[in-house]
């Protein structure tokens, strides 16, 4: 050991990046025999009691400034590029010093799933004196470390209520971690460390909102899903002084009568549309919202767009993309106002198929901001003084190349799944007082088949310059449905008598087939339905697989920069790849538009569930002073733990526990989405008209509690399969015997497709 010194031992130690044990220590320097193991020994021991080294858990050594190779860290930053930073959660900054620099590695799926605020535990690795990598062992709690709540008081003092349905119990507040919060306050707790407690804890760290208040409930929402109102204030900054740009390098359009037509309650105006009749077909042009010349990449502007990835749409409030002075001013393309535009000319045959396109950046005056119901009325006869004018140059142009590109798209065979949506009615104060169906009228489909063509123009052109490598594409994919899924189909409406030939793989035009054919039962809702769920997501991605749903080939999303990122990125590849000015794709995002394109999928889809959330919460809550009444519904969901009914009149889904159906035991029919009595034979299925009580409607968490009431007690069976004379599509035999929990009687079915549930008081034993 004499060779060695205790300096090597900590040069070793300190450039490992990690704590070492002595075996570690002993293997890298060479040590061999028992006589040197013990100097080893008595020289770390000794290096320990001088504070040379530290000694972590598990017995591995550190350097004393180090933090320890396993520790928990909470996310404190994650940058709009997806870099993450974090700091270790037992640190005094005042007896410490300065947090360590700590950046997580995006290797394991739980990356994605922390935000700023999240707690992880991560294995560290040292790169220099105060900067480490963290890689994620175990994203910790679906709290994420904080949890959000209402502060409520019980006898043994005050809790903390979750407003995530899916949490399983209450959090006790530390006594004098208040923090100001009151009862029926919203507030973020921080969730103690602590084992063996029969109920966890929390301390108030931030008072967001009151219960009572209207707005308090996208407010939790938006808050789960980690998303702010708030701007930077060097993105406010940088939006001062904006104005729109002068004619020079691009197309005048002012005095084209283009027009934008959207809902009444639409705030901005992101897209315009002009037809006009040719020898060949027509000449259509979409004009949309040059954000790209605002929005430069890497700009504080920028970075906060890509991070938020796309606006967020609650039923009282709207978390934009882009700061209002663009979403709701500079971009929008309001009404005899110049607004600089990216343009694309399209030429339509009279098939309807895309004979040439053209991109250009323009400058446009919209000549009339028009609404769907506007516009419909006037094509059906009934016109207005903003209307009449536009007759003929303008809106019949509009239906005639729409009637065409309708056709076009039957041809092609379009997935056509066309389920009715609901629109939540919000009054002046906040709330909601009432829900009802969103129309669908041919000028909703008229902006749509215009948008669409546009979409795939865009793909065709930056595909036509053929070097990804520099004008990259993010296409919307759709895949098509998994096998299995699509064979679950098949079974599923062959009980129904609809035939659908085996071993075919299924194209969109044949689950067109089954609409049309399934369009002629009374349960034509539950097959859309049982479709619906077969499909896969659509996503971005920089390689293309087409459009399943679309039965397209190639398709972009161009035409909302406003509000989705992903067709940012796609106008910048039109501009550098026709050489349209500047504000084209950089190098930096042609090198990362894999890692962009992920990003802006995510947000999307925590987007979706924070408006699907917060449509939950705004429905429980207006159903909140209806308790004990009695609705019409439709079963929506079938699990082995009950039955989920979504209720005509407001929309509104609630669960049937399979606990309050005690008059027999349910078997789960996955397959036949189905809930089986074992010894009634009693049916419920998916799609089934019930009548249900509402027993439970909590605005705070969006859940619902139901039961069965009326004649639904008796069933709900549908035509199809006759189920007295066979078992149930895909059901077992039951085994003999010892059941669930080694009670006699209670067998269980067999196989994977089938679970067994059942009401709470068992079996009736035979006497």
């Amino acid at each position: 050991m004499s060779q060695i010194d205790q300096s090597t031992i900590l040069e070793l130690i300190r450039a490992s990046g990690e704590a070492l044990n002595k075996r570690d220590i002993a293997k890298a320097l060479g040590i061999k025999g028992g006589d040197n193991r013990v100097a080893l020994k008595q020289a770390l021991k000794s290096m320990e009691a001088d504070g040379v080294i530290a000694k972590q858990a598990g017995g591995a050594y550190s350097a004393p400034d180090s933090l320890p190779n396993v520790m928990v860290v909470e996310v404190s930053k994650i940058t709009p590029d997806g870099d993450m930073f974090a700091f270790p959660t037992e640190w005094n900054a005042g007896l410490q010093g300065e947090y360590p620099v700590i950046e997580i590695v995006p290797d394991r799926k739980d990356f994605n799933r922390l935000k700023e605020g999240s707690r992880a535990l991560v294995r560290l690795s040292r790169l220099s004196d105060d900067t480490y990598e963290a890689r994620i062992i175990k994203a910790l709690d679906n709290e994420k470390g904080r949890v959000l709540g209402l502060i409520h008081y019980q006898k043994h003092g005050p809790v903390l209520l979750p407003t995530d349905k899916k949490a399983k119990y209450d959090f006790d507040i530390i006594h004098g971690e208040l923090n100001g919060a009151k009862e029926g306050d919203l507030a973020l707790g921080e969730i103690q460390p602590g084992r063996g407690l029969r109920r966890k804890k929390v301390r108030i760290v931030e008072v967001i909102g009151r219960r009572d208040d209207p707005k308090a409930i996208s407010l939790i929402s938006l808050h789960e899903a980690g998303l702010s109102e708030e701007w930077p204030d060097d993105v406010l900054k940088q939006c001062e002084g904006m104005k729109v740009p002068s004619l020079k390098g691009r197309e005048d359009l002012r005095d084209v009568p283009l027009v934008t037509i959207d809902g009444a309650d639409a705030r901005d105006f992101d897209d315009a549309v002009f037809a006009e009749k040719t020898a060949e077909g027509y000449h259509l042009i979409v004009a949309i919202a040059d954000v790209a010349h605002y929005v430069r990449f890497a700009s504080p502007l920028d970075n906060e767009a890509r991070r938020r990835g796309n606006s967020t749409y609650f039923p009282d409030r709207v978390v934009p993309m882009l700061p209002e002075a663009l979403s709701n001013d500079l971009c929008s393309l309001r009404p005899h106002e110049p607004r600089a535009s990216l343009a694309v000319h399209m030429w339509i045959d009279e098939a309807g198929q895309l004979v040439k396109y053209k991109f250009v950046r323009a400058l446009i005056k919209s000549h009339a901001r028009l609404i769907y119901e506007q516009v419909q009325a006037a094509k059906d006869g009934l016109t207005d003084d903003l209307t009449k004018p536009l007759m003929k140059k303008v809106i019949e142009p509009l239906y005639e190349a729409y009637a065409i590109l309708d056709k076009a798209r039957m041809k092609r065979g379009a997935l056509d799944l066309d389920l009715p949506e609901r629109q939540i009615i919000i009054d002046d104060q906040g709330n909601m007082s009432g829900v009802k169906p969103r129309a669908r009228l041919d000028a909703h489909k008229l902006i749509e088949e215009f948008m669409i063509l546009a979409n795939v123009a865009a793909a065709k052109a930056i595909e036509a310059k053929r070097d990804p490598k520099n004008y990259p594409c993010v296409y919307r994919i759709h895949d098509k449905p998994k096998s299995d899924k699509l064979d679950s189909v098949r079974e599923f409406v062959e009980s129904f008598g609809i035939s659908v030939p085996k071993g075919t793989v299924m194209q969109p035009s044949q689950i067109n087939g089954i609409l049309r054919q399934g369009n002629k039962l009374p349960y034509s809702h539950l097959i859309s339905q049982v479709i619906l769920r077969s499909q896969s997501q659509a996503v971005y991605m920089a390689d293309n697989i087409g459009h399943f749903g679309l039965a397209l080939e190639k398709y972009a999303h161009f035409t909302s920069p406003i509000r989705r990122y992903a067709d940012l990125l796609v106008h910048r590849s039109l501009i550098a790849a026709y050489d349209l000015g500047s504000g084209g794709i950089s190098a930096e995002e042609v090198s990362r538009i894999d890692e962009f394109a992920a990003h802006i999928s995510t947000t999307e889809r925590a987007s979706m569930e924070a408006e699907r959330s917060a449509t939950d919460r705004f429905t429980a809550s207006y159903l909140s002073s209806h308790i004990g009444a009695t609705f019409q519904g439709k079963i929506s969901g079938v699990t082995r733990f009950g039955l989920f009914v979504s209720l005509d009149e407001s929309g509104a889904d609630g669960l049937v526990p399979m606990k309050s159906l005690a008059d027999d035991f349910y078997i789960h029919d996955e397959e036949g989405h189905a809930l089986i009595g074992k010894r009634r034979r009693k049916i419920y299925r998916l799609g089934a008209a019930v009548t249900v009580k509402l027993k439970e409607a909590d605005g705070l968490t969006g859940s619902c509690v139901l039961e069965l009431a009326g004649e639904s007690l008796k069933g709900a069976d549908i035509p199809g399969l006759n189920f007295k004379k066979k078992r149930p599509m895909g059901e077992k035999p039951f085994s003999k015997g010892r059941g669930d929990k080694g009670k006699k009687g209670r067998g269980k079915p067999r196989g994977k497709k089938n679970s067994y549930t059942g009401g709470p008081k068992g079996p009736k034993k035979k006497k």
